[in-house]
């Protein structure tokens, strides 16, 4: 178990471009970011009206975005949906919920979980599982898990849960990745037993975390208080109006899962074939283990940048291309690592 010290202290992520030209400032543009796990071929932006740019975010154009998200997430009703400006600023708000106390992260994961309860005002362990957990009033779980892309089972998170609520704690689950997971091991159908928030990203698998979009699924009396702490106009027009129509084009979902699953099996074999283990990953990402240093130093030369984590530094991790050329960039420069090692 460890514990979370210097919270106020930034933390590193993939899509740092600036920091990428600046290691490697004889690289060939454009650079090629495989540092993120944010689908390389986005939702295709529909024509918006310049009023929605021009005046403040409407309550029905809200309403319209937390029902679609409602249906398809599988939550009982919009009542039980929070819009955000991305899931990211609901981190600190989700962790207030409980009074200070103590809060446990199941790692390695997404470093922000930890910060964000720290800031909160909790005492926070990092633990290898679920199984078992300390009395802590608040517990974290990404799933799938970044970066490794580890699922955690249902039952297993319900009975957590419940054992939560009996303390009156919380699960927190953060399925940030769950648009590219199992559909059956989401707990967002179990937000109305109360003692449950589940977070969702919209930009990963919509492939526009520009937009900042995100949504924390609760009960209902829950998302009221979180509605409260974010305020009025939380999310702009702009991003309203995209989220809804996205949210409901069954079509291009389904078409984008399995793209992207054929995508993660290329990426398989390029890895494979340049000799790297993989560690595991989702739809979006692969991580692996190599000469983790040696291999971003190699890439950045050839402008394609990957994702490091100082807290291993064994790890890689590797989003999709999109382009056949970015494919092919990605696969030269592969041989090549692997004919030098």
């Amino acid at each position: 178990m460890t514990l979370i010290r210097d919270a106020d202290e930034p933390l590193l992520h993939g899509g740092e471009l600036a920091a990428a030209r600046r290691l490697f400032p004889d690289a060939p543009e454009p650079f090629l970011d495989l540092s993120t796990g944010i689908n390389p071929i986005s939702y295709p932006l529909p024509h918006l009206s310049p009023d929605l740019f021009a005046r403040l975010p409407q309550g029905e154009a809200l309403d319209a975005l937390a029902a679609a998200a409602a249906n398809a997430y599988g939550v009982p009703s919009a009542a039980h949906v929070v819009c955000a400006p991305g899931t990211q600023i609901l981190l600190p708000l989700v962790a207030g919920l409980i009074g200070s106390g103590s809060a446990a992260v199941v790692t390695p994961t997404y470093g922000e979980h930890a910060r964000a309860a720290a800031l909160s005002g909790h005492r926070v362990a990092e633990l290898g599982d679920i199984d078992p957990v300390p009395d802590a009033d608040l517990v974290l779980v990404t799933n799938p898990n970044n970066p490794d892309g580890r699922l955690f089972d249902k039952a297993d998170l319900i009975a957590l849960a419940k054992r939560l609520q009996a303390r009156h704690g919380l699960l927190v689950v953060d399925e940030a990745f769950m648009d590219v997971g199992p559909p059956d091991v989401s707990m967002a159908s179990e937000v109305g037993r109360g003692g449950i928030v589940v977070l969702r990203s919209f930009g990963k698998f919509f492939g526009l975390a520009g937009i900042r979009l995100g949504f924390a699924l609760a009960a209902p009396d829950v998302a009221t208080r979180l509605r409260a702490q974010l305020g009025p106009w939380a999310v702009s027009g702009p991003a309203l109006a995209i989220g809804a129509k996205a949210l409901v084009d069954r079509a291009w979902i389904e078409d984008t899962r399995h793209r992207l699953a054929g995508g993660i099996a290329r990426l398989d074999q390029i890895l494979a074939t340049a000799k790297l283990e993989i560690v595991g990953g989702t739809m979006l990402f692969r991580l692996v283990r190599a000469h983790a240093t040696d291999l971003l130093e190699h890439l950045g030369r050839a402008g394609i940048f990957v994702r490091l984590f100082p807290e291993n530094p064994t790890w890689v991790r590797f989003g999709q291309p999109a382009a056949e050329l970015d494919w092919a960039r990605l696969q030269i420069a592969m041989a090549a690592f692997a004919s030098r090692v």
